[in-house]
């Protein structure tokens, strides 16, 4: 229902139209008899909460088939009753003008730039050299560095949005529509500058925006919710975070929230599915459609007043489409609130609802006016609208030089505009522009003088603000009531996900156990100390790892945040702490048992304060760490950004704990760092308790001197502990050698316990300090990255002389006469006389093979019944033929394609799919070809290349490379992708647009020439109709070439529609209600539907809209009839029936030719495939500077911060302890290296296991050994660089034996082995998040065995297996002994060991039957008194207690070796069988011990 605004668009409300309507909601009340409440006396709304129940009560298969009688769901009488309720009680709808004059919007400029990569970084001055030849040799004159850094996207844009309003905007992917937008709602943050007047009621743009943005409301064209909440869940949240003061029937807020929410569902089709996770690209849930329609619902509850919709029918069908604009209609009408809305494939019903539209053309406006003036504006100028063309199509073909027709009867051809800067002009000049500029003057005036405009709207605001919410505030709810329901959310997702507490949980659990038994009872004399001091230690070193290991899974969540925070939904500071709230029990019940099982096993101070103190210091510490990790990731743009930061914080950290450089011995450089570390203070606090008081009998062998020639001395005077505290402990013990821990403390860490409780409330301060910095930090800095599709190409690409004036016509920073249709332009007419010559004659494509299926039957698992999403669907697809399928959205279109395309995985299957009669063979996937719905491509490869690869690995290896590449540039010529061949498919909002993507998607199956079939899944969602029509042409004449084609299609217009030759239109529960012939002018399936009962459809009405209605699609519409029984008894169906079974005895009957290359699963040999795949793998990589940058800088800062921290290690017995740790180290930087490999490798996997695997493009271990494989040149080049930066301050030995052997063992061998180890656990894994914990499980498993924090010799006899099994040991064996081997030992005056020599004895006469058996030196031995004794006298001394030995390096070598083999075997065998196979953990080790038990 379209409203009738005057020229201010508002609708007047007497107090006789009010009593009107009191009236006629007493009558809806009264008379009314509803077939499911059936009681006049409930309001609507109680009846609203009855029809939810009743439709609750159902399960998923009724709801297939349940009818909805429309007298039980009446949108505008619901909003009429919440409406005059309201105003019942002080509040009325805020009415907003909008008003633009030559709105003006620049950015950067970034239509297009070139790609940097790894050149750029380390070989740029003979980048520049090359280039330039490159260029002169080419004669590529055109440089995009002459191009302005900035642009004007939209220019001088006129018009004005009046309440109770729809405003259409109409133009081409990239003129403007979306920015235009986003700068009306406010959403300009990443622009550079909003020049001229925009103003609401009168009041700038930029006092709205800061007082009363609420109002304003962008829902984005891409719709991203967390995948793991249910549609009920998502929109309940919405709901709450927007439920106002004042509510209906004074309801309570738990009654509004169910009310509102039934409410949406019931309008948008949602309620079968609230149950169903909403789901992504990579998590099952529900359909696209369906999503979309949960992203429309969820922005209609935020109580806008301004709502701008981004293409919002993209991926709906037509029917739904037109539902969602008609509830938009009906609540625009009562509210009278205004929306204006982008749509790219307007039906002619859907046009007609709206009040004015807008035309835009390469950023400039071209048209403003009411809707039923639109065309006939333009007809005036010269163009022609053909009889079947809508309004939308044709004001938007205006905009595209190959589609836009002129009228040959014109008076005058000449003054025909044809560059935007002509139609802007004639626009701007025009007689209608006149009369919009006066209309303006009149709103604004209207304005000035008076009551303060921003003022009412904030009373008005008030009133439905909750209680304890800020005056100031833009949110409706306070900020508890958006804690609570973040923190809900929070908990919801993790119940609907429980990988991530299992994981961290058991990781935790098996952690535990293994440190706790690595140490397991350790022992009170001195040689435990350093084993109970590295327990403490790894309690907070562990968590620190997992923490890092967690960093990249904060950054999934920001494209759903940044949404919600524009919706003004809650506080982003109210997220934060919501998921610190919320993992706190998960990480509790982790810590809980971590500590018992450590504290118990360790045998640490059996007392309950030192253990209840051990606990609460854990707890905090990780609070204090996860709140740090969560503030730096807070402040960075990207994951690889965040792990680089993190990464060095956490290295900061670990080095300045304490534990491994004491303070007296840390530089002044660095030295300020250890006073702002929560886990030096932490570390304090274990240690001090846990040693307070504590008296450790010294270790026999370490007494100096010991042996059978001192049995009869006085230990008193003649013998002291070698340890730290000896000499000082004696005074407290009357000479006993036992050592105190307070003086051991104190010398060996300078730590005392009244720092004990101290450190308890700084801990207290570092975690609320973090937090609130951190929620500071992200209510006024929120690291946006500007998103435009920009065009990114690589270094010395071929740019037209057409793309590159493109460039500088938009770019222009003054308006000009420069336009792409000038330029180059070949024109539509080129492009159609190559598809009927080239593609038609000269490439005949397909095969004469015929596709057929019968009896299809898919269900699956919903709630614990069986769910049937497809019903006995039977068909055929002929080669040379174009078969259209059809339906609702959820009525499971995309789910037959994957049945017929062999892509499900899980679910049950039946029925008959044949080619030729025969079942489908293992080539099946690579005959056909596959178009998804979603647009995933490698974003660092270019258009050429990805097609390519594609070409090249699903085309048979004995067709020449030369043919694949001229079919290549034939499909890009046909797409009229050769402007942009060399630019990178990007990401989206960041490299190719959406129609480019698409036909980039469309291009990639193509080009494989697949000779069976070609299935697309909607290829023209998101696409104007100018693009659509493109698409569907193409299509069109690959059938005429032979190709057999299946394409779902959502939203085709009359002339798209038919040019279909055969529809299969299913309905709700995947039943078939048509299979046959479209026919000249769709009559043959209107005369089905219209002899079978269905109403007479109108010559003027879309064939594809009418059907759609008559079945009863769309999300509140109802029939009484069931096609699906129409169908199954019809003639239509039998002829089908008997069709399907002779096209399959005809094919059984023909003998099939014996094709070798039929018979096989690749196209192409092992070989060439790895070569392919490396080869795009290496290319991915090289482009990849925000993956390679953070990995380089962490690596560079890394070794800087370890070799400065242990510079100039000294020759003392510290000083050995000190290389130890700079080279443990070395080791523990991996980690945050190996967490960006993991999230680097992702995304390869993903498009693999998404479209890749599905045909068979190429075997599966190649894109395993090329990521492996592909990571090794960087991973040695930074070893190298980490080596130079670490080894030299260090001041090790500088020559080549020990120099170049330490860099063969780290910048070589080891390099070779962390990316095996990361790779392992990552591709087994079923995603990232878990991956990144088993990641941090792992190494820090191999770092406790690698005898640093236990040393061998003090390990339990079973865990000195696993210390000889963790490679770690190995890698730190070797790089020790090289680093200390033949290095002298100098004791400093602390380190001596100080006792008396006996009567008439030197120091060395005493002390040498002591040294004949035993490492060490006297430093006095002519010395009569006081004994100067230091333990080692060389390094190699010192490596033979920790077990290790410099004649072991070549062997280690092979150890390094075997390793890495190991790693690989695992990941390829942890791949097949949990990513190929898809067997789950639960069911591996089942079947495991099922094998066990028959043996």
């Amino acid at each position: 229902m379209k409203g009738n605004p005057d020229d201010t668009g508002s609708i007047k409300n007497s107090s006789s139209e009010e009593a009107k309507l009191d009236l006629e909601m007493q009558d809806f009340n009264d008379h009314i008899q509803r077939s499911v409440t059936n009681d006049p006396e409930d309001n609507i709304m109680t009846r609203l909460a009855t029809l939810s129940k009743t439709l609750s009560s159902k399960n998923a298969n009724d709801m297939e088939t349940f009818q909805m009688d429309k007298d039980d769901f009446n949108l505008e009488s619901i909003l009429n009753y919440i409406v005059k309720f309201n105003k019942d009680n002080g509040y009325d709808m805020n009415e907003i003008d909008v008003v633009f004059q030559d709105l003006t919007v620049t950015g950067k400029n970034t239509a297009a730039s070139v790609l940097k990569d790894v050149t750029d970084v380390f070989f740029k001055p003979f980048a520049m050299i090359y280039n330039r030849i490159q260029n002169k040799k080419n004669n590529n004159a055109h440089s995009l560095k002459e191009l302005p850094k900035t642009r004007k996207i939209i220019r001088n844009v006129t018009g004005f949005i009046a309440p109770g309003t729809l405003t259409l905007v109409l133009g081409r992917p990239g003129a403007g529509c979306s920015t235009l937008l986003k700068t009306i709602a406010g959403e300009a943050h990443t622009y550079k500058g909003i020049d001229g007047n925009l103003s609401y009621n009168g009041i700038d743009k930029d006092i709205m925006s800061k007082y009363m943005n609420n109002l304003l409301v962008y829902n984005p064209e891409l719709d991203v919710h967390f995948a793991y909440l249910t549609v009920e869940q998502t929109l309940n949240f919405a709901i709450t975070c927007k439920t106002p003061n004042i509510r209906y029937d004074n309801k309570t807020r738990k009654e509004y929230i169910e009310n509102m929410k039934d409410l949406q569902e019931i309008l948008f089709g949602l309620k079968h599915v609230e149950k169903t996770l909403v789901g992504n690209d990579f998590v099952r849930g529900i359909s696209g459609g369906q999503r979309k329609r949960v992203s429309i619902a969820e922005a209609m509850v935020t109580g806008g007043s301004i709502y701008c919709y981004d293409n919002a029918t993209r991926g709906l069908d037509s029917s739904t489409a037109l539902e969602f604009v008609q509830a938009l209609r009906t609540s625009t009408n009562i509210y009278q609130n205004s929306s204006i809305v982008t749509i790219y494939q307007a039906s002619e019903n859907i046009y007609e609802l709206f009040d004015y539209v807008t035309v835009m053309y390469l950023g400039r406006q071209i048209y403003f006016g009411p809707t039923n003036e639109g065309v006939a504006y333009f007809e005036n100028l010269g163009f022609l609208k053909h009889p079947r063309e809508t309004s939308s199509e044709f004001l938007t073909a205006i905009t595209d030089p190959n589609a836009r027709k002129i009228n040959p009867e014109f008076h005058d051809i000449s003054i025909i505009p044809s560059t935007a800067d002509e139609f802007e002009a004639l626009w701007r000049n025009s007689k209608e522009f006149v009369q919009l500029q006066n209309q303006i003057d009149e709103k604004l005036r209207k304005y000035t003088g008076g009551d303060d405009p921003l003022q009412r709207l904030k009373e008005n605001e008030k009133l439905i603000k909750q209680k304890h919410t800020s005056k100031r505030s833009v949110y409706t709810v306070n900020y508890l009531t958006q804690l609570k329901a973040c923190c809900k959310r929070k908990w919801e997702i993790i119940l609907n996900d429980r990988s991530y507490p299992i994981t961290l949980v058991g990781a935790s659990t098996v952690q535990a156990l293994v440190m706790g038994s690595l140490a397991y009872n350790t022992t009170y004399s001195t040689v435990g100390a350093f084993s109970r001091g590295g327990a403490l230690f790894f309690s907070c070193f562990y968590f620190a790892i997992m923490a890092l290991a967690e960093t990249p899974s904060l950054f999934l969540d920001k494209p759903i945040l940044n949404k919600q925070y524009g919706y003004k939904l809650y506080h982003p500071s109210a997220e934060l702490l919501a998921k610190q709230l919320v993992q706190f029990p998960i990480q509790l019940a982790a810590i809980v048992i971590f500590a018992i099982v450590i504290y118990f096993l360790v045998d640490l101070k059996r007392e309950a304060g030192a253990f209840f103190q051990y606990l609460v210091i854990v707890i905090l510490i990780v609070q204090a760490i996860y709140s740090l990790f969560a503030l730096l990731s807070a402040l960075m743009p990207n994951e690889s950004a965040a792990m680089g930061i993190c990464g060095i914080t956490m290295m900061s950290m670990v080095i300045y704990s304490s534990y491994m450089i004491q303070r007296p011995s840390m530089y002044w450089w660095f030295k300020w760092f250890s006073y702002c570390n929560p886990i030096l203070y932490a570390f304090e606090a274990l240690i001090t308790m846990q040693f307070h008081h504590l008296e450790m009998p010294c270790t026999p062998f370490q007494l100096i001197p010991n042996g059978p020639s001192y049995q009869n001395i006085d230990p008193r005077i003649n013998q002291v502990c070698g340890f730290v505290g000896a000499a000082a402990s004696k005074q407290i013990y009357n000479g006993r050698n036992d050592v105190n821990g307070d003086v051991y403390l104190d010398l060996a860490f300078t730590y005392s316990f009244s720092h004990a409780w101290r450190n308890f409330g700084i801990l207290f301060a570092f975690i609320f300090g973090y937090i609130i910095i951190a929620c500071i930090s992200v209510e006024i800095f929120n690291p946006i990255i500007p998103s435009s599709d920009k065009l990114l190409f690589v270094k010395n690409a071929k740019i037209t002389n057409k793309m590159f004036e493109h460039f500088r016509s938009i770019a222009a920073e003054e308006d000009n006469n420069i336009d792409v249709e000038k330029i180059g332009d070949d024109g539509l007419s080129k492009v159609e006389t190559m598809l009927s010559t080239s593609s038609t004659e000269d490439h005949k494509l397909g095969s004469k093979d015929i596709f057929t299926w019968q009896h299809i039957d898919y269900s699956v698992l919903y709630e614990k019944e069986q769910r049937k999403l497809l019903d006995d669907v039977q068909g055929y697809v002929i080669p040379g033929t174009l078969t259209a399928l059809m339906g609702e959205s959820g009525a499971g279109k995309t789910t037959l394609l994957n049945v017929l395309s062999r892509r499900t995985d899980v679910g049950i299957v039946t029925g008959d799919m044949l080619i030729n009669g025969q079942p489908m063979g293992s080539s099946f996937e690579r005959r056909t070809g596959y178009v998804q719905q979603q647009d995933i491509h490698i974003a660092e490869l270019t258009v050429k290349e990805s097609l390519l690869f594609s070409a090249r690995l699903r085309r048979p290896r004995n067709v020449p490379d030369e043919e694949k590449i001229e079919y290549v540039e034939m499909i890009m010529r046909i797409l009229d992708m050769e402007d942009y061949a060399d630019s990178i498919a990007g990401i989206s909002g960041y490299g190719l647009n959406v129609e480019q993507r698409k036909k980039l998607s469309i291009a990639t199956e193509l080009v494989a020439k697949p000779s069976l079939l070609l299935f697309l899944d909607e290829p023209t969602s998101g696409l104007d109709s100018q693009s659509s029509w493109a698409i569907v042409q193409v299509l069109r004449d690959l059938a005429k070439a032979g190709q057999a084609i299946l394409c779902t299609i959502h939203q085709p217009s009359a002339t798209l529609f038919e040019q279909f030759d055969r529809l299969l239109l299913l309905k709700k529960g995947g039943q078939t209600v048509y299979f046959g012939n479209i026919g000249v002018d769709s009559r043959t399936v209107i005369d089905y539907f219209e002899s079978h009962g269905g109403r007479v459809c109108d010559k003027s009405e879309n064939p594809a809209e009418y059907i759609l209605e008559v079945i009863g699609a769309g999300a509140t519409a109802s029939v009484t009839d069931d096609w699906f029984e129409i169908w199954n008894s019809s003639d239509e169906c039998s002829n089908t029936t008997k069709e399907v079974a002779d096209l399959v005895q005809k094919g059984s009957s023909v003998a099939q030719p014996d094709d070798e290359d039929l018979s096989s699963k690749y196209a192409t040999s092992y070989p060439y495939q790895f070569y392919q795949v490396l080869n795009r793998t290496f290319t991915q990589m090289y482009r990849s500077l925000p993956y390679i940058m953070p990995k380089l800088g962490l690596t560079t800062l890394g070794g800087l911060l370890v070799g400065f921290s242990f510079w100039d290690i000294k020759y003392t017995v510290i000083g050995m302890q000190n290389v130890m740790f700079a080279n443990f180290l070395t080791i523990v930087i991996s980690a945050p290296l190996m967490n960006q490999i993991q999230t680097q490798a992702i995304s390869s996997r993903e498009l693999f296991e998404i479209r890749e695997s599905k045909s068979n493009t190429f075997h599966w271990s190649c894109l395993l050994l090329s990521q492996y494989l592909n990571e090794l040149p960087y991973c040695i080049v930074f070893g190298t660089i980490y080596f130079i930066c670490w080894y030299f301050p260090v001041q090790l030995n500088y020559d080549a034996k020990h120099a170049g052997f330490w860099w063969f063992n780290y910048a070589f061998f080891f390099q070779l082995f962390y990316p095996s180890f990361a790779l392992m656990v990552l591709y087994p894994s079923p995603d990232l998040p878990t991956a990144n914990i088993l990641l941090g499980l792992l190494f820090s498993f191999c770092i406790a065995f690698c005898g640093v924090f236990q040393r061998p010799m003090l390990m339990p006899g079973f865990w000195k297996f696993m210390w000889r099994v963790s490679p770690l040991t190995y890698f730190v064996s070797n790089q020790l002994a090289i680093s200390l081997h033949d290095r002298p030992v100098v004791c400093s005056e602390e380190e001596y060991n100080y006792l008396e020599p006996l009567e008439n004895m030197t120091c060395g006469e005493y002390l040498e039957q002591y040294f004949q058996t035993n490492t060490g030196y006297v430093n006095n031995p002519n010395s009569t008194t006081n004994c100067q004794v230091c333990q080692y006298n060389i390094g190699d001394q010192f490596l033979e207690s920790i077990g290790i030995s410099y004649g072991d390096r070549w062997r280690n070598i092979g150890f390094f070796c075997a390793y890495i083999g190991f790693n690989l075997c695992i990941m390829v065998t942890g791949y097949y069988i949990f990513r190929v196979r898809k067997a789950s953990p639960k069911g591996f080790i089942t079947s495991i011990k099922s094998k066990f038990s028959k043996k």
